[in-house]
């Protein structure tokens, strides 16, 4: 599959002004990116947006600055909560739209379902879950791995895109 062109979101979010005090230690793009990849690999909460920032830290601090690391849930909660949705609605707007353009709907789907009839309770034996990659446009499956037993789907999503 060929790579697209990227979609810098640093310029639609730009004009977003920050709602705290001038000596914040984490920048807000950095809390921006973090939150928005952790919730498309489906963090529900500020902890899981929290674990998913530390799981995933060698990567986020290749393509962002994070000099102070990865921000606590009590700052994901605090800033997130404070940007102006009238603001945020745009910039969050525009940057789909220029990922819808550029992909000229070549999307992959990452998704998590666990296997139907896959436990086996006289053996104690949990069911399995698995994450797949879905090519929509092929309407085919990409690949599809095995959870571990001791994580879950959001530290196996790397592993499958890896392949």
């Amino acid at each position: 599959m060929e790579r697209l062109p990227s979609v810098p979101i640093c310029e639609h979010f730009a004009s977003l002004s920050d709602p705290r005090c001038a000596n914040a230690r984490h920048r807000l793009l950095d809390i921006l990116v973090i939150a928005i990849c952790a919730v498309l690999c489906g963090a529900e909460g500020w902890e899981d947006i929290e674990e998913y920032g530390h799981a995933q830290a060698e990567w986020f601090r290749e393509v962002l600055e994070v000099p102070h690391g990865i921000p606590a849930h009590d700052t994901f909660r605090r800033v997130l909560a404070r940007l102006d949705p009238d603001e945020f609605t745009p910039c969050f707007l525009t940057w789909t739209q220029a990922l819808s353009e550029r992909s000229t709907g070549e999307i992959v789907a990452i998704d998590g379902k666990t296997l139907r009839r896959s436990f086996d309770r006289g053996a104690s034996k949990a069911a399995i879950p698995m994450v797949s990659a879905w090519a929509n446009t092929n309407r085919l499956v990409l690949g599809q791995l095995k959870v571990d037993d001791t994580s879950n789907e959001i530290t196996a999503i790397p592993k499958l895109l890896a392949l």
